[in-house]
């Protein structure tokens, strides 16, 4: 059947394996030993590493269409996606132009990544996870089932999000234009570990190894090595040292 579209202006590299009904736009470069299954779209200028494989469905270097009241920066001009080597992409999985996906790393089914975002090497971005845009996310972090990163936020190296937890990043939600100067996401730094269903609310820094318990609402700073409990957070003890991370981890 095959049935696929691709560009005269596209380069594949050796040993390109491609489904049914997959579409390949102009001046795409893929690299050797990748694997592109049925219904994937991937769009003008992406670029895509050596051994990555991509899952049926997936929608690779999309444009954003934001709307008139949306708080992402409007540019008219994206750099294209860039996935490295050694990536796995999940069936129907979104992710946009002007971002960049590091080695190895993993994007799981149903996950979204959107436009200007950068993730690190060897980082897990589970099912369903949504990262919204210009948010950075560390090496060796794992983001699990059904977390939303709202954008602006920052994800330091060796962090753990567990499932659904939620980022903000707006205390106006939607109102007033003075809120455009606020806006701006938490900041998880190395280490952290942040329990299922958690809220990180607008602008925290949840410093180095900090712990947050399962769902628990972080509205200040936290200090480092320490865990969080409750509506609001607050510390109740340090960090058993047998679980903080060496120091060449």
């Amino acid at each position: 059947m095959n049935n696929v579209a691709v560009s005269n202006l596209a380069r594949l590299g050796k040993r390109v394996a491609l489904g049914n009904f997959v579409v390949i736009e102009d001046n795409v470069v893929i690299g050797n030993n990748v694997y592109v299954g049925n219904n994937v779209t991937i769009h003008e200028g992406t670029v895509i590493g050596d051994n990555v494989d991509i899952a049926d469905g997936a929608v690779l270097g999309k444009k954003p269409q934001l709307a008139a009241s949306s708080t992402a920066k409007r540019s008219e001009i994206l750099t294209p996606l860039q996935i490295g080597p050694c990536c796995r992409i999940g069936s129907n999985t979104i992710i946009y132009a002007g971002t960049i996906i590091g080695s190895g790393s993993v994007i799981a089914d149903l996950a979204s990544v959107r436009e200007r975002c950068v993730v690190g090497d060897n980082v897990v971005i589970g099912r369903g996870v949504a990262v919204e845009n210009d948010t950075r996310i560390g090496s060796n972090t794992k983001i699990q089932t059904g977390a939303y990163i709202t954008a602006y936020t920052i994800i330091e190296d060796h962090v753990f999000i567990a499932p659904m937890v939620t980022t903000t990043n707006d205390n106006y939600m939607g109102r007033t234009e003075e809120r455009f100067k606020y806006i701006k996401g938490p900041t998880v730094k190395r280490g952290a570990r942040i329990g299922g269903g958690a809220i990180l609310l607008p602008g925290v820094t949840v410093a180095e190894e900090t712990f947050v318990a399962a769902g628990s609402l972080v509205t200040k700073d936290t200090d480092s090595g320490t865990v969080y409990i409750g509506v609001p957070a607050k510390a109740v003890r340090k960090v058993d040292p047998v679980e903080l991370l060496n120091k060449e981890e």
